[in-house]
């Protein structure tokens, strides 16, 4: 079998190989994706946000439990911030999901964001669609920060949990602004810790504020309290996750249109933006101009980056 035909069939190592051609880059990779795209479609993506050490890990892990109690397959994209001067990733979901890694069933995939704003990588959605092609009922992707500048996962997910944890009130601040767009589901993790009482108040507040702008689009967010290293919370979380599901498949197929048009708006938007940047650099490349020179015009004054982006644009694509 070729490697589409493998990833199908739900073979681990021609995915795995796959999904790193795709991280490295590799062009060859782009022809599968296009083979395996009338694959996608079946997959339930669900996007886990929030900053670090709220505990997004190990309620994916409890996830992936409760879901595999079901018979079904899960796929795991675990995105880590990558560091400013190292450009390295802690990539510790592979440590705290290890009990997974004997189970065929569960896929898991750690993932750097390569510097890339947002809290995903810009593979992450050609990613997704490969653990849909490969046959996995459920997509968990696990990326990192919120607020209103760092809301892909929202654009990229079915259903997205915003996790927090008591005693962060400057990340309740910083959500403030965008509370509606980015989560359909709120989790206080942690929930023993002293201020949990204050947090659960104040994100309800904030989400009854949405719904009387009209911002919940027929939705109120619930809260759920969650312990997840005791397993406390968990059901209650799987059940409003399923309960935002049907109510996208019974709200009307417009709903559910409207939640696959934006995915792939998005996709299609990132795609387009990628690949026009690259064409401009092979062009730019084939007439000698390398993008050293143009930094160096613009630290010696001789021109400004607004100018010469003016000059790209029109030389190449007027």
């Amino acid at each position: 079998m070729d490697i589409v035909e493998q990833i199908i069939s739900g073979d681990v190592r021609a995915t795995a190989r796959l999904l790193r051609d795709i991280d490295d880059e590799i062009p060859t990779s782009k022809e599968i994706l296009k083979e395996l795209y009338p694959h996608t479609g079946k997959a339930y993506v669900i996007g886990f946000t929030g900053s670090p050490g709220v505990g997004k890990s190990t309620l994916v892990d409890q996830m992936a439990i409760l879901y595999r109690k079901e018979g079904k397959t899960v796929g795991i994209l675990a995105v880590d911030p990558t560091s400013p001067f190292s450009g390295g990733a802690i990539l510790g979901d592979r440590i705290r999901m290890q009990r997974h890694f004997l189970d065929a069933g569960v896929f898991i995939r750690s993932l750097a964001t390569r510097g890339h704003f947002g809290g995903l990588t810009r593979s992450t959605n050609d990613m997704v669609n490969v653990l849909d092609a490969m046959g996995k009922d459920i997509i968990i992707v696990e990326t990192v920060g919120v607020g209103q500048d760092e809301v892909e996962i929202a654009n990229s997910a079915h259903s997205t949990v915003l996790v927090t944890v008591p005693g962060m009130g400057d990340d309740i601040q910083a959500i403030k602004a965008g509370i509606m767009e980015i989560g359909n589901i709120f989790v206080v993790n942690k929930a023993d810790r002293e201020g949990s009482r204050k947090t659960i108040r104040e994100l309800r507040n904030m989400i009854e504020i949405g719904c009387r702008r009209g911002g919940s689009n027929g939705w109120e967010p619930p809260i759920i309290e969650t312990e997840a290293l005791k397993s406390r919370g968990m059901e209650e979380l799987h059940g409003a996750i399923e309960k935002h599901r049907s109510y996208l498949l019974s709200s009307g197929e417009d709903k559910w249109k409207e939640v696959i048009e934006k995915r792939v708006r998005i996709q299609l938007i990132e795609t387009l933006k990628d690949q026009a940047f690259r064409t401009l650099l092979d062009r730019m490349e084939a007439r000698g101009d390398s993008l050293d020179e143009l930094v160096e015009k613009v630290v010696d004054k001789k021109s400004d980056p607004y100018t010469l982006v003016q000059e790209i644009i029109s030389r190449e694509l007027g």
